[in-house]
């Protein structure tokens, strides 16, 4: 009866777990769908980003402006990694981690030279224990605010116009659908059209309902007054919070995303062991059985004979 009473308490105990999973599976479903609806309700702030930048990169102004303009070497880099600060959600930060540690392979950046503004635990802990300088540290909530992707341009906006680096790039996971999330670098400075345009790309489907055409907008030339330095300090660093805010809400949707994807597996996974342990159950219970009848029938026949 022991062996009978240990399968029952690992059924109570899986059945248990099963409906911790169920219950966060519909939890991150729901943060996941208002993350998205965030998402696309700022497509239109960022679709107008784009036609302010491209309206006015025929400037020459812009083109030597100190967050405009593109360094003669890359011997610096700061990065923007955006990670989660809690797990169960599969393979979404390490994607995300080893994305730039391949990145930073790849630019032959020794780690002395490489900066990390860290926005969640997870990477924090990650370049930190292999010897990056982690310059700053945000927790990663749910509460996106524009104190959070001020403070964050606002550093990356100062080392790059001071010289201090050359190159910054934000990390995060982009939210392709429900079961895909892409890990995905951008560079913010210096600032590029070109970027920002296919930041506005993974916002907008490619097919369905919220899917738009394609525009393209012609450089031109603009009078700007009061002056051109002037105006351009103002937007181009709210140009690059584009890139901060989207990627927030994008990492924050694919996280969502990744979780409930991941509890669904397991609460899958918990009722096939429910299942598996049940049979177990019952032949053991079916064998205690058939045991003590034989028992019974041996001791009747005993006692006949």
């Amino acid at each position: 009866m022991a062996g009978l009473k240990t399968i029952k308490t690992k059924i109570r105990s899986i059945e248990k777990t099963q409906k911790v999973t169920k219950a966060m599976e519909a939890v991150s479903a729901s943060k996941m769908r208002k993350a998205q609806s965030r998402a696309l309700a700022g497509r239109a702030y960022a679709r107008a980003a784009v036609a302010i930048l491209a309206r006015i990169s025929g400037s020459r102004e812009l083109a030597t402006h100190p967050l405009v303009k593109v360094p003669d070497t890359l011997n610096r880099a700061l990065y923007i990694v955006i990670t989660s600060d809690k797990g169960l959600a599969g393979a979404l930060n390490s994607a995300v981690l080893r994305a730039v540690s391949n990145d930073i392979v790849q630019k032959n950046l020794a780690p002395a030279n490489v900066s990390i503004i860290a926005v969640g635990r997870k990477a924090n802990d990650y370049f930190a224990a292999r010897g990056y300088k982690v310059e700053v540290y945000h927790q990663n909530t749910d509460a996106i605010n524009s104190t959070l992707v001020r403070e964050l341009v606002d550093e990356a906006a100062i080392r790059f116009a001071n010289k201090e680096t050359d190159l910054v790039q934000i990390a995060y996971q982009n939210f392709v659908s429900t079961f895909e999330q892409r890990p995905t670098i951008r560079t913010i400075f210096p600032l590029s059209l070109t970027e920002l345009e296919q930041v506005v790309g993974d916002i907008l489907p490619v097919r369905g309902v919220f899917s738009q055409p394609k525009e393209k907008f012609e450089q031109q030339s603009y009078t700007i007054e009061p002056s051109e330095e002037e105006v351009l300090s103002a937007i181009v660093p709210r140009l690059a919070s584009i890139f901060v805010y989207h990627a927030l809400l994008e990492s924050q949707a694919s996280e969502h995303s990744a979780r409930m994807v991941s509890m669904k597996s397991a609460s899958d996974k918990a009722g096939e062991l429910t299942d598996k342990f049940t049979l177990q159950f019952n032949k053991a219970r079916q064998a205690a059985i058939t045991r003590e009848v034989s028992e019974i029938t041996g001791g009747m026949e005993a006692m006949a004979g």
